[in-house]
């Protein structure tokens, strides 16, 4: 099992051309969020930049080198809390930095056939590390797996972006979870 430092090693290594990333959790617990979470909740401004700009920064310069990282979160309407603030103070962000986000709504579209029920990263179509995480979505390992089960994962992919929407498509379509009205909603 690849520890933090491993895995991102690992990425490093392998991701020449794409990342894909598909996410099944309704939260993550992420200690280089710095509070974001409770700040978004607890109607503070904007998100930390000190933490979150140069992961941005790093998108834009991969885009800019024609590198493309991907993600498909699978999640069931309405928005938890968490899944809010990921949207808008995460999604938002690192979507305009060049990241090509999707959300698979199985509330309203039909589970794919293909969907793996954990999250995973496949880098640049050959290599596959499953990624674990305890009850309250903190990052356990990621674990490589062998290459025949590649195949699989791809199929994965292929049909969860199939069905998804794209993030900004999604977000404006959900007015009702954007911090600001629910916060004159009395939410």
């Amino acid at each position: 099992m690849l520890n933090e430092s491993d895995l991102s090693s690992y990425v490093d290594q392998h991701f020449q051309r794409t990342v894909f990333r598909l996410e099944t959790l309704d939260r993550y617990t992420v200690d280089s969020d710095a509070g974001n979470v409770t700040r978004y909740l607890a109607g503070d401004p904007a998100p930390a930049m000190d933490v979150k700009g140069p992961w941005l920064q790093r998108l834009s310069q991969e885009r800019a080198e024609g590198k493309r990282r991907s993600r498909v979160h699978v999640l069931h309407t309405p928005l938890s809390d968490y899944l809010r603030y990921e949207c808008e103070w995460g999604y938002a962000y690192t979507a305009g930095a060049g990241e090509d986000i999707f959300i698979l709504d199985l509330a309203q579209h039909s589970r794919p056939q293909e969907l793996i029920d954990e999250d995973f990263l496949l880098l640049d179509d050959e290599h596959v590390v499953v990624v674990h995480y305890d009850d309250e979505g903190r990052f356990l390992g990621g674990r490589p797996l062998p290459a025949e089960e590649v195949p699989r994962y791809r199929q994965c992919r292929d049909a969860t972006l199939a069905a998804a929407v794209p993030f900004e498509a999604f977000w404006q379509a959900r007015p009702q979870d954007w911090r600001v009205n629910r916060a004159q909603a009395g939410d």
